[in-house]
């Protein structure tokens, strides 16, 4: 079992794993009520700072309402936070795009993350042919 040690900067509800929950993400929450114009870009305290296991990382990405109750979107589009990022003041944050004028409370669940092991060593081979098996290019598997 691997231990996650979570530091909180702010009185907000506690990260918590849901039972049952068919994810394996955890949600991340506002560390304040903000306010938002159009057009602005903001660095979100989520309140949090994470030692994760050595050999992990942690992927953060907005939740799939996000966009729809806020109007934000996730800058970088994901987040990798790495074993690395652990010190006393490493709060993680969002960074956000307001594409309308927005407001946040404290508590509001914006983003989600998981942690995930480093990708195992590997070689870097160059080739000329790959295989002889191709599926016509991207976007090839159609709409439906």
């Amino acid at each position: 079992m691997l231990e996650l040690k979570v530091k909180y900067f702010t009185d907000i509800e506690p990260i918590k794993y849901i039972e049952g929950k068919k994810s394996d993400w955890y949600d991340l929450r506002c560390a304040e009520d903000i306010e938002m114009k159009a057009g602005e870009f903001r660095l979100i305290k989520l309140g949090i700072g994470i030692q994760l296991p050595k050999g992990y990382e942690a992927i953060v990405a907005p939740r799939s309402s996000t966009f729809k109750n806020y109007g934000i979107l996730q800058a970088n589009s994901i987040g990798i936070i790495d074993e690395t990022y652990c010190g006393d003041n490493d709060q993680w944050m969002f960074p956000a795009i307001a594409l309308r004028d927005t407001i946040i409370h404290k508590n509001d669940r914006i983003c989600q993350f998981r942690i995930l092991a480093h990708q195992p060593e590997h070689i870097i081979t160059t080739v000329t042919k790959l295989s002889d098996i191709n599926r016509g290019g991207l976007g090839s598997t159609g709409k439906n």
